[in-house]
């Protein structure tokens, strides 16, 4: 089991930015590296944490967008510098799968790769770890793409559904099942329905595959980002790689994983799973697992007073005394030197916000 053990890797995926939580989230400093949870560790340090007891140590890799490789420093005390995998452009998630495939397996070609986001929240973490090892199980038996996914809890809009057969193939764990579909963020009306039809999950982004078996599948279904790194295997782990690595990044496709790979592939898989998970993609997410009070209001800040208020997320430096009267279903966040008042309701609004205060008051306010 030991020897298993050390072919297990994870990838946190730390590149984004985590727009929808402006003004808290910026580009110099993204959602990833702040302590959204006010548990006084960022929610990058939190997803490495959660994998220690599962995967060594060495074997645990940050991947990121260059600009950020020096923040990850900070926030994992300790981590080897040869962990941080540096992305010279952001490219969406099928090139950042596809580099640190090819990667590490040029290391180790036995290894068995987690691919999971750096923001999300898991509650109940045991639970996570047990699913984990099952998942790493099967795809070092198997060779199948897996990917967990959520029992719902409401028709939400904002999460891609994953729909299962029922019948497992995997005896070993039944909450494993085939995939049939793949469905990205449907309207009310169709969301309503997978929640009554039972055989739907949401879809977590975490993902569980032998580096052998994601190769084989970028090169049956993305052949163009498979020569590319194909084509300069030679120069990984070695001081070649981050020249090499531009003219990559520069060649390949902007493109999730989920549209390159998993849609297109006939052995993707997903477990059955429930260990108290959000994504924590917005300001509504955040509500639902920030502690409220008896009106409802998540409130975060050490001075803050609220009357005939209720419904809100209010999230407020400690050193800054606010008084808020009569709301009801609003985000109140400052951050810095920007302060966002918006109905909760109209939170998607938020990317508009920011396309207009980059073209009207100045990138640095992003």
């Amino acid at each position: 089991m030991i020897q298993e053990q050390n072919h297990n890797y994870a990838v946190i995926m730390a590149g984004g930015i985590g727009e929808r939580f402006w003004p808290m989230s910026r580009t110099s400093r993204p959602k990833q590296f702040l302590d959204i949870l006010g548990t006084g560790k960022s929610l990058l340090t939190q997803t490495y944490e959660r994998f220690l007891p599962v995967i060594p140590k060495e074997n645990i890799f940050v991947i990121t967008n260059k600009r950020y490789a020096n923040d990850v420093k900070t926030h994992i005390t300790g981590i080897d510098p040869t962990r941080i995998i540096s992305e010279p452009f952001r490219k969406n998630t099928a090139p950042c799968v596809a580099y640190a495939s090819w990667k590490i397996h040029a290391m180790d070609p036995k290894a068995c790769l987690i691919f999971a986001p750096s923001d999300h929240l898991i509650l109940q973490e045991n639970l996570f770890i047990n699913t984990i090892s099952s998942a790493l199980n099967a795809a070092r038996n198997n060779k199948w793409l897996i990917t967990l996914g959520i029992m719902p809890s409401r028709p939400d809009t904002g999460y891609g559904y994953i729909q299962f057969q029922e019948n497992g193939p995997w005896p070993a764990d039944t909450n494993l099942k085939k995939v049939k579909t793949f469905t990205e963020k449907p309207n009310l009306e169709l969301a309503e329905s997978f929640l009554k039809s039972g055989d739907f999950l949401w879809n977590s982004g975490i993902f569980i595959w032998s580096a052998e078996s994601i190769i084989e599948a970028f090169e049956a279904y993305q052949p163009e980002i498979s020569f590319v790194f194909r084509d300069c295997e030679s120069v990984f782990n070695t001081e070649k790689e981050e020249e090499q690595i531009v003219k990559v990044f520069e060649s390949c496709k902007s493109i999730s994983i989920d549209y390159a790979i998993m849609e297109h592939a006939n052995n993707v898989f997903v477990i059955v799973s429930d260990f108290g998970w959000s994504d924590l993609g917005t300001w509504n997410s955040l509500h639902e697992v920030r502690q409220r009070d008896s009106q409802h209001n998540a409130v975060l800040g050490h001075n803050v007073l609220h009357y005939d208020s209720k419904n809100c997320i209010i999230n407020m430096p400690n050193d800054k005394l606010v008084v808020i009267q009569g709301l009801d279903g609003y985000i109140v966040a400052e951050s810095d030197n920007a302060l966002l008042i918006c109905e909760k309701s109209q939170e998607g609004e938020i990317r508009k916000f920011i396309h207009d205060i980059r073209t009207k008051k100045g990138e640095h306010l992003v």
